[in-house]
């Protein structure tokens, strides 16, 4: 199995038995006890060149209008606030984007985590969860991504209340929002099913029928691993998580980052813009949570696919132009870049009347 290859010494499936004895009794986790963490922190180098055509400057893609009038963080915030009040949503930013993130009119100052660098996603979603926790030891935490676009909103937002209603019931899980694959993608992260999550009866989830156990975890894989995942129905990460903040922390704790050690309660979050040292970033070491802390908790993961809605990560301009095409959209921009990577006449091949 695929899972086999890439699971780490000690990483064998605990879910047959953690999942059934870890449900607890009906609960819905109140709506001021929702959190949400909107990672806004990166540096979009990848669409760099995109981005400045459409904008003019250097700003990474988060703050940049690629769909409509919203920047790709305000169209994450507005989406996450369809499940979780505004006032419970923070927004690690990096201070070299300050000129950027300082325009966003719908992040409140008091809202930011400024971090000093950019070291990947595991610490800016560490300090964000050692915050949360400090704030209520009982939240259930949602994290997204700022660079998605998801084909039906609606669909993606009952998705989410779904994976917080569970994540209030496993309490010592961590629920992942996980797309059908439409081809072996060897850039994206991809989740290989276990079995069906076994419910408990009371547990009348509506979409229990899409929520499976983690059987492993692939980053990035090889052209021919990725075929054999898409063959085999695994799904891609969309990196969108949710679950207990305890939960989480005891996820990292166990995968031994340092991270939990890293940051004093004194450089927390705690209800007003904090801006984390730079020494204290220069004291630890890049790395990213998929990576470095859920390939190494699978039994600790719940997985639930999104079968009514098509996910794409905007990381490379030619999916942002996929977007368009298939939302029927074609701005001044996207006509300017096709035109860009339009190969000079010189360099076609000639034809036959031309050769004659």
């Amino acid at each position: 199995m695929v899972a086999d290859l890439l699971r780490e010494p000690g990483m064998q499936s605990t879910h047959q038995t953690k999942i059934q004895t870890e449900l607890r009794s009906p609960s819905h986790a109140p709506l001021k006890r929702r959190w949400g963490v909107i990672l806004a922190g990166g540096d979009g180098t990848r669409l760099r060149d995109l981005t400045r055509l459409v904008a003019g400057d250097a700003r990474p893609k988060q703050f940049c209008r690629l769909f409509g009038d919203c920047t790709l963080v305000e169209q994450t915030r507005l989406r996450a606030e369809r499940s979780i009040p505004a006032g419970n949503i923070l927004f690690p930013v990096t201070a070299v984007h300050r000129a950027f993130y300082q325009r966003e009119p719908g992040i409140r100052p008091s809202q930011r985590i400024v971090q000093p660098a950019n070291k990947g996603t595991a610490p800016p979603i560490v300090h964000s969860l050692l915050s949360i926790q400090r704030q209520d030891n009982d939240a259930i935490v949602a994290v997204l991504p700022c660079d998605h676009h998801y084909s039906d909103e609606p669909a993606f937002t009952a998705a989410l209340e779904s994976a917080f209603e569970t994540a209030a019931r496993c309490r010592d899980s961590v629920v992942l929002l996980g797309s059908p694959a439409r081809a072996p993608q060897t850039e994206y992260g991809w989740i290989e099913l276990g079995p069906p999550f076994k419910a408990a009866p009371d547990f009348k989830e509506a979409n229990a029928a899409n929520f499976f156990e983690v059987r492993g975890f692939c980053e990035k894989p090889s052209a021919d691993l990725a075929l054999l995942l898409f063959q085999q129905g695994a799904l891609w990460n969309t990196f969108v998580m949710i679950g207990h903040v305890r939960a989480f922390l005891g996820m990292v704790a166990a995968a031994r980052t340092g991270l939990l050690k890293a940051f004093a309660s004194e450089y927390l979050w705690d209800s007003s813009e904090v801006q984390i040292p730079g020494w204290l970033y220069e004291r630890i070491y890049a790395s990213d949570f998929s990576r470095d802390v859920l390939s190494h908790q699978a039994g600790s993961l719940i997985v639930s696919r999104m079968d009514d809605v098509e996910w794409s990560d905007l990381g490379h301009p030619e999916r942002v132009i996929d977007v368009l095409q298939a939302a029927g959209l074609t701005p001044w921009w996207a006509r300017e870049w096709h035109a860009s990577k339009r190969p000079p006449a010189s360099a076609l091949p000639r034809t036959e009347s031309a050769v004659a």
